[in-house]
């Protein structure tokens, strides 16, 4: 009981990682430049929603235990799986909340895993989820599949490992290539939702920047501090807060704008796109995120 209560002490957030899962040459950097994490395609509203639509839809479904009978099968309300599947795996979560935890797993890693805790007779009495993150899976030399998880302390550094062997751990794993883990959405369409992010962040600083063209200050001379006149101006005429304001010009300096405008670059069509691309990822109907068209 001291490796459950260690295992359970604290509910660790994931780190910006992927462990174990085979994949980790897929995250990270993509072409748009923008690295691609778990945690950071979770801020991008489209996969936030899919993620969302998925698990509360899976976690909202009826689940119930059934006895098979000579005739038919009835709903085994007295076994004690029953009460844990459809009531309570835990004593910190519902069965709604258990099911969407690991559904969110499932969407965002690949894989979803639960200890599965006995009593002395073996019975089952409780499923905690596991970060997949930090789960590490692989077989022994006969063949049986191994689970090692990474618990967290204090110091993340720190950390210790728990082995676990296949009957203690319920494992749903995604699609994948060698049978015994799935491979994460994100990391397969790490391109199309890192050039969402890029879309975002360049509408973001579009507007910090006044919400008009970037240009050059000109003037006829020399600059003694080029670099005071240029914080000068963005402190005063930078930020959308700031937009629209007149700017006055000494010492004969022109401002010449050099940037092309969003519609220009199909600013908002490549983000209406990269909606759709990360909806047909999670294979969710545009519509069910918000965009009607």
């Amino acid at each position: 009981m001291g490796i459950l209560k260690g295992l359970f002490k604290s509910r660790d957030k994931p780190n910006d990682s992927t462990v174990g899962s085979g994949y980790r040459f897929f995250m990270g950097s993509t072409t748009s430049g923008k690295p691609v994490t778990e945690q950071s395609a979770m801020q991008m509203t489209a996969v936030h929603s899919c993620v969302r639509i998925l698990s509360e839809a899976v976690a909202s479904l009826p689940l119930h235990l059934y006895q098979q009978t000579e005739t038919s099968k009835e709903k085994a309300r007295t076994h004690p799986l029953y009460l844990l599947l459809h009531d309570e795996p835990n004593s910190e979560m519902t069965s709604f909340i258990f099911r969407e935890t690991l559904m969110t797993h499932l969407l965002l890693w690949g894989n979803a895993y639960a200890q599965i805790i006995r009593n002395g007779k073996g019975q089952v009495i409780g499923l905690y989820p596991l970060m997949p993150n930090r789960m590490s899976v692989d077989r022994d030399k006969s063949g049986e599949l191994y689970y090692i998880y990474t618990v967290a302390t204090g110091d993340v550094m720190k950390g210790y490992q728990v082995k676990l062997n296949s009957s203690e751990v319920l494992h749903i794993p995604g699609l994948g290539f060698d049978g015994l883990v799935g491979y994460s959405p994100i990391a397969m369409a790490k391109n199309a939702i890192g050039m969402a992010i890029a879309c975002e962040e360049y509408g973001a600083k579009f507007f910090a920047n006044g919400a008009a063209p970037s240009g050059v200050l000109e003037h006829p001379g020399t600059l003694k501090d080029p670099t005071r006149i240029r914080e000068s101006w963005q402190q005063t005429f930078g930020g959308s807060s700031n937009a629209h304001k007149v700017a006055v010009l000494e010492e004969g300096m022109k401002y010449a704008p050099i940037a092309i405008s969003p519609e220009q670059a199909q600013f908002l069509e490549t983000r209406k796109f990269q909606i759709n691309e990360i909806a047909r990822i999670f294979r969710v109907p545009p519509h069910m995120v918000g965009d009607l068209e």
